[in-house]
């Protein structure tokens, strides 16, 4: 979807009640009566644990305070009505009984591969009218997809009272995308849409799913997160996950474990050393010593040593340019920039080859540090970045 304003407040993932009235309005317009309610779910940043989600690791993800925002009705004649307030078009009608993976490229396969992975897992979904909008940037790497999947799954779980809980509708977004829309995405981005906590980062235990709620209130430590967007995505991006994932695949049946996260970091040495491909040993490294960052990082927050945590951002970056070699020159100068000017430490987050980075600063040098990333982005001839702070937000939830 195409991104709007920001449409949130400014501490948590909800619209203000001039967007829901706007959205509600707008409902009642396409569908000739109001809706049944209004739901919001974030989009999400990543703190640390890149490319590790696959390989069973560990994660730590926040929700951002911008959101993908729903007003939806029930209906019981198999007819799904979607419509975008930021996709130009009118309303896209389907049947439910006729919904089939991988058949529409557009965004409306988002909510209706959740109606179709419901229906898949056995729940009762007669139809519905949607109307969407989200204030999510989109080819950020900040999740708009998962945003819009996770509000049609938890708008519709209330309606028809399916009892699921936020993992269950995480898994079903995340079926969603893999299979219906044919993304094949980890479960973090709509974990992290479910089921974050204003406040905290989410510490996920891919694997086991586990969740752990870490408190990341910058704030109340005078410390601000920004992120910054380079708009830009380059195309040697393309196939580059799956290629990575196949690497990081060999490199664990060559180890002799089911995935990377069962290699411990004080043995990644010598498992290095039984590795005979160069590429696939640096996916290894990457791998490994992220999940260990992961880890450093939720007990530096667990024990309140907040600023401690940068130095693990930019020294992630460097493992993922160098190791797993995802980065690009705007995000390599986002953190070089900003890391001279004083920031506590910087990374790229999500995919690369573009997208975004965060950048931990002090919240008095904040401005200073965008205007030194800014100039630096125009010394090179580059578009300008586009830079906001990342309010660590309440996951989705309904909103009238």
């Amino acid at each position: 979807m195409t991104a709007t304003a920001t449409t949130t407040t400014a501490t948590g993932a909800t619209p203000t009640a001039t967007v829901t009235e706007a959205v509600t309005e707008t409902f009642a317009e396409l569908y000739g009566a109001g809706p049944d309610g209004v739901w919001a779910a974030p989009g999400r940043v990543n703190l640390i644990g890149e490319y590790t989600d696959f390989n069973d690791g560990f994660v730590m993800p926040l929700a951002l305070p911008h959101t993908a925002v729903a007003a939806v009705a029930r209906r019981d004649d198999g007819v799904l009505r979607l419509h975008s307030a930021d996709v130009d078009g009118g309303v896209v009608q389907l049947r439910v009984d006729e919904l089939a993976p991988l058949s529409d490229g557009g965004w409306a396969a988002y909510p209706a591969g959740v109606v179709w992975a419901l229906r898949e897992a056995g729940h009762r979904v007669p139809g519905a009218d949607l109307h969407l909008t989200s204030s999510v940037p989109t080819g950020a790497g900040l999740s708009s997809s998962a945003a819009l999947e996770v509000v049609t799954a938890l708008a519709l779980d209330d309606l028809y009272a399916l009892g699921l809980s936020r993992p269950e509708l995480a898994r079903i977004a995340q079926r969603a995308e893999n299979d219906f829309v044919g993304v094949p995405c980890g479960i973090m981005d709509q974990t992290a849409s479910a089921c974050a906590v204003e406040g905290h980062v989410l510490h996920l235990d891919c694997r086991s799913l586990s969740i752990r709620q870490v408190p990341f209130d910058l704030a109340a430590h005078g410390l601000s997160l920004l992120v910054v967007d380079t708009r830009v995505k380059h195309a040697l991006g393309d196939g580059a996950y799956a290629a990575r994932r196949a690497g990081c695949e060999e490199g664990a049946r060559v180890l002799g474990v089911s995935h990377l996260r069962d290699v411990p970091y004080a043995d990644l040495d010598e498992a290095l050393g039984r590795l005979e491909d160069e590429t696939v040993r640096r996916y290894v490294r990457h791998i490994v010593s992220d999940d260990h960052r992961v880890v450093r990082i939720a007990r530096l927050l667990t024990e309140g040593d907040v600023r401690a945590v940068g130095p693990l951002l930019t020294e992630g970056h460097a493992s993922l340019r160098e190791d797993l070699r995802v980065s690009c020159d705007e995000l390599d100068l986002v953190v070089e920039s900003a890391v001279a000017a004083g920031a506590l430490g910087a990374r790229m987050t999500g995919g690369g080859f573009g997208g975004s980075a965060i950048v931990l600063v002090e919240s008095s040098a904040a401005d200073e540090v965008t205007r030194s990333v800014e100039a630096a982005f125009a010394a090179r001839g580059f578009a300008p970045p586009r830079v906001f702070p990342a309010v660590p937000s309440r996951g989705a939830h309904r909103v009238a």
